[in-house]
């Protein structure tokens, strides 16, 4: 049990909010073996507010997709209030995230996600305008540093996050000039927990148990974000290593609900199927020579049959 805010949840270990990745079809998939709370893909609030048709499907979801958080993206206090209630008005989640940790470049030119590692006074103004103005738990997705880690930047940055009114923080050990690559950083999220009150859950390399486990000895948070760890691997959250059979009829479920609850272009969905493919295969002997197949499918009705013989 960990409380954020006035929410307790009877779990410390999060589906991480994964643009592009943690749709609804992940989610089921990774809730049918046990992962116990998700987030929503992250939402841009510029989309939000000015899209006429935002993209519905990452705020899909389904009685079983519960319970969810939602992580957004603004640089803008009153836009980031108003796109959080437009937001609220379509979804009901636990808590509300706001991301500092994004690295796409066309994010860090809007002066969000991990640019406010650089700059962090408008963070500071947009926790407190969502604190102030709404009734659920705001957190904080951040990084450890923009260009470096430095040790009193990141710990003053945690502290007026959770001055401003933040309920939990989740760090991810590196900076944004690293991105993804490159060690994670334990004494970096340790020295977050060290010096702030509220909940700090530590994120980046969590691929496995055991690296999970490292995570939480080596910086004492209070749970974990897992992200890359989960793709094509949702028996993370039941820590089991399936048969092949098992393999095969998770990814043709995964397939299915990309089938059945995508809603985006043929040829979007076709991409997206590939890519789910892609992630299951890693444990196949002769991976190299089916991705290949993927690649060249041109319908979904091709990618079940390739799938059919993989084995």
């Amino acid at each position: 049990m960990i409380k954020i805010g006035s929410q307790k949840i009877d779990t410390n270990i999060f589906l991480a909010p994964l643009a592009g990745c943690a749709d609804l079809s992940f989610r089921l998939v990774a809730r049918e073996l046990g992962a116990r709370f998700c987030f929503y893909e992250m939402v841009d609030s510029n989309a939000l507010l000015y899209q006429k048709e935002p993209r519905r499907d990452i705020l899909k979801t389904h009685p079983k997709d519960h319970p969810i958080a939602a992580q957004l993206l603004g640089s803008e206090p009153e836009r980031m209030l108003e796109a959080a209630k437009r937001l609220l008005s379509l979804v009901t989640p636990e808590f509300l995230d706001i991301n500092a940790a994004c690295p796409a470049k066309k994010v860090l030119k809007k002066r969000c996600g991990a640019y406010f590692l650089k700059e962090p006074s408008n963070l500071y103004k947009i926790i407190e305008k969502l604190s102030a103005n709404l009734t659920l738990p705001i957190t904080v997705k951040l990084r450890i540093g923009y260009n470096l880690f430095d040790p009193d930047h990141i710990i003053s940055i945690a502290k007026n996050c959770q001055k401003s009114g933040a309920a939990a923080l989740f760090v991810h050990g590196r900076t944004m000039k690293q991105r993804y690559s490159g060690k994670v950083n334990y004494e970096a999220i340790k020295a977050v927990k060290d010096n702030t009150t509220i909940p700090v859950f530590g994120s980046g390399d969590i691929l496995s148990q055991e690296l999970a486990q490292k995570m939480f000895d080596q910086t004492g948070c209070d749970g974990i974000l897992v992200a890359r760890g989960a793709m094509g691997n949702p028996w993370f959250f039941c820590n089991k290593k399936p048969s092949i059979k098992e393999r095969l009829d998770t990814l043709n479920r995964h397939l299915s609900y990309l089938e059945k609850y995508k809603e985006t272009r043929a040829t979007a969905k076709l991409g997206l199927m590939k890519k789910a493919v892609m992630w299951y295969l890693k444990e196949f002997a002769n991976a190299h020579e089916f991705r290949n197949r993927i690649n060249g499918c041109k319908s979904i009705e091709e990618i079940r049959a390739c799938v059919s013989k993989i084995i």
